[in-house]
């Protein structure tokens, strides 16, 4: 049970949410760049989503890169934080996170980074339901202010969290609903299988919550393992899942979810996280630094990292 103090949330008003969208430029334009050009679109204090599920279809070297950047006061939300949450606090990224489950993964256990900065008070951490933060983004896509649901009711995770959740009557049945706030994030980093040069984004396997999340950000930044042809699009027009309106940045990066897993493109690479996981384990917060000096700080560019790391198979076939 938590003894801290809880505080009252707040979520953009309507005209708000309308004032930040016809900011936007909503037209079909080129938006290809390169890693550092679109990180450079990430400011300090922002809220920045993940997409993906904890190793799966991660967008790791958009994390990667902006780690690099070394931003501040960053809040991080994504359904299951994986091994990029660690490279995030220990780069001293990060004030608030807000999650389902933090840790690399079931078989590697609970992250001892996130213990770490919990008990030493230097993150603020929000452990929600996995279906209340799909609530969250939802309502944040629809231009909602809040989702009323049952879900974390009868449990003591409200209580626990530093956001106080308002409850309401149902008009219409009389029941007792609890409301959750939306999620708007300023920035949205997602990683599919294929786009093309506007932002059409497909993708195959799991869609997880990336689709009400690019709605929901002012923000989306899209890395590719594939840049493809507008009439490839068109031809599977049913299988864009984000459209072009929603995209602000497309970074063609193959492997850019290594070490985790792409449905279609590669498996997680075991050995790469089993040697991270063995660093935090006898080292802790020290071995995520060792980590980030030699791997994230370190190499020249995204394809040296995949060299350092063993994964260079992933840079267009070679090796």
């Amino acid at each position: 049970m938590s003894h801290h103090t809880q505080t009252d949330t707040r979520v953009p008003g309507y005209m708000s949410l309308r004032a930040r969208l016809a900011q936007r430029n909503r037209g079909l334009r080129d938006k290809v760049m390169s890693l550092p050009e679109a990180m450079a679109l990430v400011n300090d204090g922002d809220h920045v989503a993940i997409g993906g599920n904890t190793f799966s279809r991660t967008p790791f070297a958009a994390c990667w890169e902006l780690i690099r950047k070394k931003p501040k006061n960053l809040t991080v939300s994504r359904s299951i934080t994986s091994t990029e949450g660690d490279l995030f606090l220990a780069g001293g990224c990060v004030d608030k996170y807000m999650t389902s489950w933090f840790g690399q993964g079931i078989v590697w256990g609970l992250s001892r980074v996130l213990r770490d900065h919990v008990e030493n008070n230097r993150v603020i951490y929000e452990e929600w339901s996995h279906m209340s933060l799909g609530m969250m983004y939802r309502a944040g896509a629809m231009g909602l202010p809040f989702m009323p649901t049952r879900v974390m009711m009868g449990s003591t995770i409200p209580k626990a969290l530093q956001s106080r959740l308002e409850t309401m009557t149902c008009p219409y049945s009389g029941d007792e609903m609890l409301l959750l706030p939306a999620i708007n994030p300023n920035v949205a980093l997602i990683h599919v299988q294929r786009a093309d040069r506007f932002g059409n984004a497909q993708y195959d396997g799991l869609p997880f919550m990336d689709d009400d999340m690019a709605l929901a950000a002012d923000k989306v930044i899209l890395t590719t393992e594939k840049i493809i042809d507008n009439d490839e699009i068109r031809n599977a027009p049913d299988h864009t899942r984000i459209p072009f309106m929603t995209v602000d940045a497309v970074v063609e990066v193959p492997g850019g979810a290594a070490p985790h897993e792409c449905a279609g493109h590669y498996e997680p690479f075991y050995n790469v996280m089993d040697d991270y996981a063995a660093r935090t384990r006898t080292d802790g917060v020290d071995g995520a630094a060792d980590f980030l000096q030699r791997a994230v700080y370190g190499p020249d560019d995204w394809n040296d990292f995949l060299r350092l790391m063993k994964m260079d198979t992933l840079i267009g076939g070679a090796s």
